[in-house]
C-alpha cells in the first residue's frame, strides 16, 4: 500500500488540525522510511522477483525490525514521544502513534503472509490484496480520494502558494504511484 498510507495521514488532519501534514505523512510511512536504512545496513533482506503484477515484484525475505507488529508499535511510541517533546501536543502525538500502527494494518491487508508479528517469531500474516492489481488500485484509489476529501474539509490554504504546493504534492504522489504500476521490476 502506498497511497493508502498517505490517505490516512490526510484524513488525520481533521482530527489534529494543529499537527502539520509533514509529521502525519512521516508517521503513516514510518516503517517504510526506516526500511531502506535497515536494508542498506544488511539487517533486513528483500529479493526482486519479476512478475506480471507490479505489486509483487519484491519478495520481502526478512524485515522484522521495521515491519513486525511489535516493532511498528515501538517505533510509533518513539516517534510519538519525540513529537510530544518537540511540539507539546498530546493529541498530535497520539495521532502519530495511531498512524504508525495503521501502517501495519494497511500492510496486513495488502501483503502476502510475510508480515511478522514479532521480530524473531515464526508467525507471519497478510491477506494478500496485492495478488489482485485491479482490487489494489481500486481500494487504494478510494482510500486516497476519501482521505483527500477529509483533508479538504478540515483545512484551507492560506494563499496561492499553499494551494499550489498542496496540489503539487498530491500530483507527485499520484505520479509515483502510477509510475510504480507501469515501471519494469527494479
Amino acid at each position: 500500500m502506498f497511497l493508502g498510507h498517505f490517505a490516512l495521514a490526510l484524513a488525520a488532519k481533521r482530527a489534529t488540525p494543529r499537527t502539520s501534514l509533514g509529521p502525519l505523512f512521516a508517521a503513516a510511512q514510518l516503517p517504510d522510511l526506516l526500511w531502506p536504512i535497515f536494508l542498506l545496513a544488511g539487517i533486513e533482506r528483500v529479493r526482486v522477483t519479476p512478475s506480471g503484477n507490479p505489486f509483487t515484484h519484491l519478495s520481502f525475505v526478512s524485515y522484522p525490525w521495521t515491519h513486525s507488529l511489535l516493532m511498528v508499535a515501538i517505533w510509533g511510541i518513539v516517534a510519538a514521544a519525540i513529537y510530544l517533546l518537540w511540539r507539546h501536543d498530546t493529541r498530535g502525538a497520539a495521532m502519530i502513534l495511531l498512524l504508525a500502527l495503521s501502517h501495519w494494518g494497511l500492510d496486513w491487508v495488502t501483503h502476502r503472509p510475510d508480515l511478522p508479528l514479532v521480530p524473531e517469531g515464526g508467525l507471519y500474516t497478510g491477506l494478500g490484496l496485492w495478488n489482485s492489481t485491479g482490487a489494489t488500485v481500486l481500494i487504494e484509489g478510494l482510500l486516497f480520494l476519501g482521505g483527500l476529501q477529509f483533508y479538504l474539509a478540515a483545512t484551507r490554504p492560506r494563499d496561492t502558494t499553499g494551494r499550489t504546493a498542496f496540489w503539487g504534492l498530491i500530483a507527485v504522489l499520484v505520479i509515483i504511484y502510477v509510475a510504480g504500476l507501469v515501471a519494469p521490476p527494479p
